[in-house]
């Protein structure tokens, strides 16, 4: 509900621009007093900064919401699932970082239970899935944000989590700002309903701000292609609220892919 409510309220650069400005709004009088005395550490790393901002605010973000509006939930999360396959692409590329042959078993098992839940325990139905134009958005969006996560361990030590996320969230603002000064000149936007209202403000705290901190300290602490592979416990997280808020009846397909998929993140995320 509050996923269309948005999409009827905002196009994608809309809703990406006002995401980011309530959570540039919430992180600033934290943001401010993290970058203190940062100004030297902030001008030497400009460019890394500059394009982690670019790929995880402006690009990324805009793509999917873009894809969003002309494909379904299912096809969006099979598209998502292959989050961590480019990610283990992209640590080779730029860090000759392999994944072990137990990590790449964990991928599969845990995306065989992706499956299970999309297809209601009947994988046959993918051969019965449609392509949508908003697929090739998704798809060409996940590289993005795996470039990002492998890219952050280049971040500069010297700006704390807060005071990163501050930097490169008023970075990608100030990214989208022209283009969504043109869009609205264009197309004046819609009235906003007391829906999309608070869908939008939570979009912006909890998905922005909470999500990308915890994001950015677990790359930092168990490395992109591991925080990688928890990716696909968003369709188990999905299932679980969805029953729980929605009403949505509890199945042994749902039980099944949530089992398979856990087994997976673990098998692939386990250390001795």
């Amino acid at each position: 509900m509050l996923g269309r409510a948005l999409r009827d309220a905002f196009d994608p650069v809309g809703l990406n621009f006002w995401r980011w400005t309530i959570a540039l709004v919430v992180l600033l009088p934290f943001g401010l007093k993290a970058i203190a005395g940062k100004g030297a550490v902030i001008r030497e790393n400009w460019k890394i900064l500059a394009l982690l901002a670019l790929l995880s605010v402006p690009l990324f973000q805009t793509m999917v919401y873009q894809g969003l509006r002309t494909t379904t939930a299912i096809n969006a999360v099979l598209m998502n699932s292959s989050a961590p396959v480019f990610t283990i692409a992209g640590s080779w590329i730029l860090d000759r970082e392999h994944a072990t042959p137990r990590q790449i078993l964990g991928m599969l098992i845990s995306l065989a239970g992706i499956v299970i839940i999309m297809t209601g325990g009947e994988p046959a139905r993918l051969v019965h899935l449609e392509l949508h134009s908003g697929d090739a958005w998704i798809i060409a969006a996940i590289p993005l944000w795996a470039l990002y996560s492998v890219l952050l361990k280049r971040r500069p030590t010297g700006l704390g989590g807060v005071a990163f996320l501050f930097v490169i969230t008023l970075m990608g603002v100030g990214m989208l700002a022209p283009f969504f000064i043109a869009g609205t000149l264009m197309a004046p936007p819609r009235a906003l309903t007391v829906e999309a209202a608070l869908a939008i403000v939570y979009v912006g705290m909890a998905a922005s701000v909470i999500a990308f901190i915890f994001w950015n300290k677990g790359v930092a602490l168990v490395g992109a292609n591991a925080a990688g592979f928890t990716l696909h416990l968003l369709p188990a997280f999905g299932t679980i609220l969805a029953i729980a808020f929605l009403g949505e009846q509890f199945r042994a397909f749902h039980a099944a892919g949530i089992a398979t998929i856990l087994a997976g993140v673990l098998l692939a995320t386990w250390k001795r």
